[in-house]
This record gives structure tokens, C-alpha cells and sequence, in this order.
């Protein structure tokens, strides 16, 4: 069973690259996507130490299989980032185990909502978020790396 472990700054580049790749192949997102999750991990790191900021990376046998990480939103919600898990750790349960990690730091610090951006087409992730109590709050078409996509923002309370 994989380990759900801290982020640390040596997790940055196979973030970067996992995300670049996967949304590349899977969505056809082009490199502005990696230079996004760059800048993201960029400012995440320079909030560190926090107690309102975190990350995990989910490792099994030296590899690493997915990302998630919470950040503070003003006022009062956070924000999941950087929902990841690598194709072939998909449908085994990993992807909640991390959202359970998520929802409960974000829980820990006291906020009031748990928000996220994602957009329509990642189907499997919508499920994931709707199992857990998160609804849609705003959709709109959106051009985002290169792609026609229909942006949503989902929340729950927490």
C-alpha cells in the first residue's frame, strides 16, 4: 500500500514533469501548463514553514504515484491544488486516500470551505469530488493552455 509522505522541495520537479506529461497526453495542454504548476510550487515553497499550507506525495516501492496540496484562500477557505495520481495507481483507492488527507488538514486549520478549480472533462475527478460532498459552484467556457475547456469551481464545507 503506497505511504502518503510531506512534500518536500525535492518533490518539485517530479510535480512539475508528472503534470506537464500527464495534462500534455491526456489533454493535450501545452507548456504553459508545467510553468503554471512551477509557479504554484514556486509561491507554495515560499509560504514554508505554515501551518496553513501543505502537500503530499503518495510513494510506493521508491515511486512516486500522486500529489495533493491545501492552501489557504481568503477569507476562510482553502484550496485543493495539484490533484494528481499516475495512471496506473488509478481505481485503487489512492486518489481518496489523498483527498482524505486534503479534507482533513484543511478540516485541522480551521477552514470553512474546501474550494478547487478543475474543469468538465476530467470525468473521474468530478466523480471523486461529488462522492465527497463537493458540488459545482461556477462553471464557464474557458481557453486555458491551449485547449477549449469548460472551467468549474467546486466547494464543500467542511
Amino acid at each position: 500500500m503506497p505511504q502518503i509522505l510531506p512534500y518536500t522541495r525535492a518533490d518539485k520537479d517530479w510535480v512539475v514533469d508528472r503534470h506537464g506529461a500527464l495534462y500534455a497526453r491526456e489533454e493535450g495542454f501545452n507548456a504553459d501548463f508545467p510553468a503554471l504548476v512551477n509557479q504554484i510550487l514556486t509561491d507554495f515553497d515560499a509560504a514554508l514553514p505554515s501551518d496553513t499550507h501543505q502537500g503530499w506525495i503518495a510513494w510506493d516501492n521508491g515511486n512516486r504515484l500522486g500529489s495533493v496540496f491545501v492552501v489557504p484562500e481568503e477569507p476562510g477557505p482553502a484550496k485543493l491544488r495539484l490533484f494528481l495520481v499516475e495512471p496506473e495507481a488509478r481505481g485503487t483507492g489512492l486518489a481518496q486516500r489523498l483527498l482524505d488527507q486534503a479534507m482533513d488538514f484543511a478540516r485541522g486549520t480551521g477552514a470553512s470551505k474546501l474550494r478547487l478549480w478543475t474543469h468538465e472533462s476530467h470525468l473521474a475527478a468530478g466523480k471523486i469530488y461529488a462522492r465527497n460532498g463537493f458540488h459545482i459552484v461556477d462553471s464557464w467556457p474557458n481557453r486555458f493552455c491551449g485547449q477549449d475547456v469548460i472551467a468549474q469551481i467546486w466547494e464543500r464545507k467542511l
